[in-house]
C-alpha cells in the first residue's frame, strides 16, 4: 500500500512538472515574440536617412557621425573641405565656429546639444556625397571626388542653398538687411530676420521679391538710416543660406520689432509669436 501511495505521488509531480515546464516555455516563446514584434517595429520607425548616434564625436573621431557632422556643416558654410569622415583641425575649427553662433559652449566637442542644434538647422539635408569611411569602388570613389568638387564650387555663391530661384543681387540685398537689422542679435534671430523677408516674398500681401520687400517704403529700419548699404559679414551671409535651406526660427512671421525702440503703436497690435534676442517676431 505504502509503495502504490510513492508510485502515485510521483506520478502527480512528475505531471505537475511537465505542465508547469510547457507553460515555462510558452510564456517564454510569447515573450521573445512580443519582444520580437517590438524591435521590427521600433526598425520600421527609424528614418532611411542616416542620422546622428547617441555618442559624441571630437577631435580624432572617425565615421559615419562625422561624415553626417561635415556635410550638415557644409551645407550651413561653416566647413569648406571635403566631407572625408575624419574629424581633424578644419572639421573642429567648424564645429567650434558653429557652437559660438548658436550660443553653445565653443568646446569642439560634438555632443547631444551641438547635435540637435546642428539638425533642427538644417531640417532639408539629405546625404549627397558617397561617405569614404565606406569601402567604395573606383566608380563610385570617382563619382564622390565629382560630387565634392561640384559642392565647393557651389558654395563660392550666395545662391548654392536657393531653392526659391532667386537673383544673386535678391541674395546680396538680403544679407545686406539682415546685417543692416540685427548684426548684433544672435545668429538664430538673424536667421529669423531673413526668413520673415522670405515669408513676406511668399505672401500675396507683400511684393514677390526680396528687393521689392526690403525697399518697400518704411518696411525696415536699415533702409531709412542708410545702414542697408553697410558691407555684410559672413555671419549675415550664413543667416540668408540657412533661410534659404528652410530654416524659420521665427515661425513663420511676417513681422518683428524691438520693443525698446518702437515707436509704432500698429505694431503693438500684431500677434507674438516669441521673442529672440531684442526682437519681437509677430504674425
Amino acid at each position: 500500500m505504502k509503495k502504490t501511495m510513492v508510485w502515485i505521488c510521483t506520478g502527480i509531480l512528475a505531471a505537475s512538472a511537465i505542465t508547469y515546464t510547457g507553460l515555462f516555455k510558452n510564456d517564454s516563446a510569447q515573450e521573445r515574440a512580443e519582444s520580437l514584434s517590438t524591435q521590427q517595429k521600433v526598425t520600421a520607425a527609424q528614418p532611411v536617412q542616416p542620422t546622428f548616434s547617441s555618442e559624441a564625436v571630437d577631435f580624432g573621431s572617425y565615421g559615419q557621425d562625422v561624415y553626417e557632422l561635415q556635410s550638415r556643416l557644409k551645407l550651413l558654410g561653416f566647413f569648406g573641405g571635403k566631407v572625408d569622415s575624419h574629424f581633424g583641425s578644419s572639421t573642429l575649427k567648424a564645429v567650434k565656429g558653429f557652437q559660438k553662433e548658436f550660443g553653445i559652449r565653443p568646446d569642439g566637442v560634438v555632443g547631444a546639444k551641438t547635435k540637435l542644434k546642428l539638425v533642427n538647422a538644417t531640417p532639408h539635408w539629405k546625404p549627397t556625397e558617397t561617405p569614404m569611411h565606406r569601402n567604395n569602388q573606383g566608380s563610385d570613389q570617382g563619382q564622390a571626388a565629382n560630387n565634392n568638387n561640384k559642392s565647393d564650387q557651389n558654395e563660392e555663391t550666395m545662391g548654392s542653398a536657393n531653392t526659391m530661384g532667386l537673383s544673386e543681387n535678391d541674395l546680396k540685398i538680403m544679407a545686406n538687411a539682415v546685417y543692416g537689422e540685427s548684426r548684433g542679435e544672435p545668429f538664430e534671430g538673424q536667421v529669423a530676420v531673413a526668413a520673415v523677408i522670405l515669408n513676406r516674398v511668399k505672401s500675396p500681401s507683400f511684393p514677390n521679391t526680396p528687393s521689392g520687400v526690403i525697399f518697400q517704403p518704411g518696411a525696415f529700419t536699415a533702409v531709412a538710416d542708410g545702414q542697408i548699404w553697410l558691407t555684410p559679414n559672413e555671419t549675415a551671409q550664413k543667416a540668408v543660406r540657412q533661410a534659404l535651406n528652410g530654416w524659420d526660427p521665427s515661425g513663420g512671421c511676417l513681422y518683428y520689432f524691438n520693443p525698446r525702440t518702437a515707436t509704432s503703436k500698429w505694431i503693438w497690435s500684431r500677434p507674438q509669436v516669441k521673442t529672440i534676442g531684442e526682437h519681437i517676431f509677430c504674425m
